[in-house]
């Protein structure tokens, strides 16, 4: 069972699935923090507010509770009930981001795979067929028998 198991992580595949999980993971840790930092406030100063994630409906306020109902990070520590459409809405904007870098890396990979093959084929001699090898091949055996 070990080496089956060595054999099923030496595969490339693996190996590679696993490079793009943490270079994915890092890589959307960057696209968070481009949306978050750059383009949500641009977004929310757009729309009138210079904080988009406060954007929220309050559905129901705890016990006890004493504090701003417009502070969302207090409000969703006291465990309010709430409708964060606010970050909803950046984590969509973060989603469509990140699916359009993808989408472009893998574009230009199968076009940079589709020129190397390309390239790959035209370097390739070109030399006999496999039939004429055989008809050579009878050829001289006919001379020799």
């Amino acid at each position: 069972m070990w080496s089956d198991f060595k054999a099923f992580i030496a595969k490339g595949n693996v190996m590679d699935l696993a490079v793009a999980v943490i270079i994915g993971g890092a890589f959307a840790t960057i696209v968070k923090s481009l949306t978050d930092e750059i383009i949500m406030p641009i977004v929310g100063a757009i729309f009138g507010g210079a904080d988009f994630s406060k954007y929220f409906v309050l559905l129901s306020v705890p016990e006890g509770y004493e504090g701003s109902m417009d502070d969302y990070a207090a409000l969703k520590e006291a465990g309010a009930a709430m409708i964060g459409y606010g970050s909803f809405v950046t984590a969509v904007i973060n989603f469509l981001i990140l699916a359009f870098i993808i989408f472009l890396l893998v574009r230009y990979s199968k076009k940079a795979m589709s020129q190397f093959e390309a390239k790959e084929e035209d370097a390739a001699p070109a030399g006999p067929s496999e039939i004429d090898l055989l008809t050579e091949i009878r050829d001289e055996l006919k001379k020799r028998g």
